[in-house]
């Protein structure tokens, strides 16, 4: 994850292990990853791994798996750093990934591709460096008319179709095996706060909720959580989560 601004990966912190919107984005990867990966030895790359937070969840609910991060970001590597200890942090560009072939069995990218200027060489890297029958997670905002302040915050360049991920995918040398959406049930809401409300004074929307809104947010997860867990995709949302094998 690079190109943001220095307040935003410090808000990241702050939050990222509390805020709705992670919490679910985690759990999704998780069962994503688990499918294959799950309870059993796992080396794991976090391809621009921001300050931490999913390797973070995700080595607590996965003690067997060893977490790598990589950020372009200085300021993102340290707090990463802090924040879990037990990953090896470097500080490198998802375009030229500092590892072998066939270096990882999984790799994860979330919420990072659509700050790189060149996606698919990204992906390809990506693909590069995963061992044959390895699973990709991939993470990225959806529907280009959403466009608003939060990705000028964050420093945006891209919102994508699941057809572009689909198609990113196959041109990187890996299979799709699922792109669906997510944050379904929330977009309305999304919607509004981006198209039609000023922009926040912090810039992103990243930032703490009261506990009201983050139970109705918690819910509103879950309830998607239990659809796509019987394996049905769902149609729109502000995210769209995509895995790919190689």
């Amino acid at each position: 994850m690079g190109g943001m601004e220095p307040d935003e990966y410090r808000k990241l912190a702050a939050v990222e292990d509390t805020m709705g919107y992670f919490r679910a984005l985690h759990g999704h990867v998780h069962r994503a990853l688990a499918r294959r990966h799950g309870g059993r030895a796992a080396r794991v790359l976090d391809a621009g791994c921001g300050t931490g937070g999913l390797s973070r969840r995700l080595a607590a609910a996965e003690p067997a798996w060893t977490w790598t991060g990589v950020d372009l970001s200085p300021l993102a590597c340290a707090l990463a750093r802090e924040r879990v200890p037990a990953a090896e942090i470097r500080e490198a560009d998802v375009t030229a990934l500092p590892f072998p072939d066939a270096s990882f069995d999984a790799v994860v990218s979330a919420d990072v591709l659509y700050h790189v200027p060149d996606d698919a060489l990204a992906l390809r890297e990506l693909a590069r460096v995963l061992r044959p029958g390895g699973t990709l997670v991939v993470n990225v905002p959806a529907h280009r008319w959403l466009w608003s302040y939060h990705d000028v915050a964050t420093h945006a360049l891209r919102r994508y179709t699941r057809g572009e991920v689909r198609a990113k995918l196959a041109a990187a040398g890996l299979a799709a095996e699922r792109v669906t959406h997510w944050n379904t049930l929330l977009l309305p809401l999304v919607a509004a706060r981006r198209r039609l409300l000023p922009a926040p004074r912090g810039g992103s929307d990243v930032q703490a909720f009261s506990a009201p809104l983050e139970w109705v947010f918690g819910t509103a997860m879950a309830l998607e959580r239990g659809w796509l867990g019987t394996g049905a995709d769902l149609p729109c949302g502000s995210s769209i989560l995509a895995v790919g094998t190689k």
